[in-house]
């Protein structure tokens, strides 16, 4: 899987946790269009950046226990001999395709 589709469903994963309505581990991964083990490995990886994530069984939904903020940002740059072109900048994750901006 590429980079790329890692971050996007990290990102929409905290935007779930955000609004406390991810549901099941089971239903987390519908949501995201991955594998129950997938969505471990996420939480995981939001666990190493210093988020307190946590579940709540009665609620079915998992939630920070702390103040947690992910941004994910992006450039993309095409080098060639005499110019620099900047395909993409700053919060592509953020946008919606449809919002992509190309310089």
């Amino acid at each position: 899987m590429s980079t790329i589709k890692k971050l996007e469903r990290l990102q929409r994963l905290h935007f779930l946790i955000l609004q406390e309505c991810t549901g099941t581990p089971l239903e987390l991964s519908e949501k995201l269009g991955c594998s129950e083990r997938s969505v471990y490995n996420l939480l995981d990886q939001l666990k190493d950046l210093n988020a307190q994530v946590s579940y709540g069984r009665s609620r079915k939904t998992y939630f920070y226990k702390n103040d947690f903020s992910l941004q994910i940002k992006l450039t993309f740059s095409v080098v060639s001999d005499e110019e620099v072109v900047e395909v993409m900048r700053g919060s592509y994750l953020l946008k919606n395709r449809e919002d992509i901006s190309y310089v």
